[in-house]
């Protein structure tokens, strides 16, 4: 479960790249989080995660606070940046020791997790390479493990998508909806409407900082008149809804 009240972020110029934010993702929901580039999605999951403090409001994550209890809050979230910052002077065995590491992970359920989720994204031939060799899909799908490996109950997962190939890209979908099955989180953004609108049980969109709508793609309709999801976000966030002319295109 995840709790935001009244989250602001103020960055130095009083620039707020979020505006007093209130959400709550119950347990057993996928919920995506949508907002044109700049809109305040990764601020707010920094702050979800711990990375930034806000400047007010307060954040709970599985009853934890992420500043007053932040290594409570922490052991139960699987992170995902937007770009898979992994460290490129190991293996990714041995990335993926130290992540297990940090979280406590047994060695039994290190050899029970590890093989299987390597073989779910194809990585197992390339695990005992430097991860400086590795391309940018290769370091998402490393970072994926690395936050999936000691078993959260909240994934936190910021453009998971981008980078991963066809085959990846679903197996991650089907393993977000089995988690949320099993009675668990997960909170991802992304600029894919489709995927948005086929996984999502709820969504949030965001634009110049505040939360514009929360609720189910029925519930935007019914709200915004009929229509694709990507022409409803668009509606809401006010953004390329004026006509354009690509006349100049035409070059006969």
């Amino acid at each position: 479960m995840i709790e935001l009240v009244n989250v602001t972020k103020v960055y130095a110029g009083s620039v707020k790249a979020v505006d007093d934010v209130s959400l709550t993702i119950e347990p057993g929901q996928i919920f995506g989080f949508l907002g044109p580039n700049g809109a305040g999605k990764t601020t707010t999951i920094k702050m979800m995660v711990g990375l930034l403090r806000p400047t007010k409001g307060s954040i709970k994550v599985n009853g934890y606070d992420v500043i007053k209890d932040s290594t409570k809050a922490k052991a139960s979230i699987g992170y995902v940046a937007d770009e898979p910052l992994v460290m490129e002077k190991l293996t990714g065995t041995e990335y993926l020791k130290f992540v297990a590491d940090v979280f406590q992970v047994s060695e039994e359920l290190r050899r029970k997790r590890i093989p299987r989720l390597l073989d779910h994204f194809k990585l197992k031939d390339a695990v005992n390479d430097l991860v400086a060799s590795y391309s940018h899909g290769m370091r998402q799908k490393l970072s994926l493990i690395a936050a999936l490996l000691h078993n959260p109950s909240v994934w936190i997962l910021d453009e998971p998508i981008v980078g991963l190939d066809p085959e990846s890209a679903y197996i991650l979908k089907q393993m977000m909806r089995t988690h949320a099955d099993s009675g668990n989180t997960v909170f991802f953004s992304t600029h894919v409407m489709e995927i948005a609108e086929k996984i999502c049980d709820r969504i949030g969109i965001i634009s110049r900082g505040r939360l514009r709508f929360v609720g189910t793609v029925s519930e935007l309709r019914e709200a915004r008149g009929q229509g694709t999801l990507e022409e409803l976000f668009l509606e809401v966030t006010g953004s390329g809804t004026e006509k354009i002319d690509f006349s100049y295109l035409d070059l006969d």
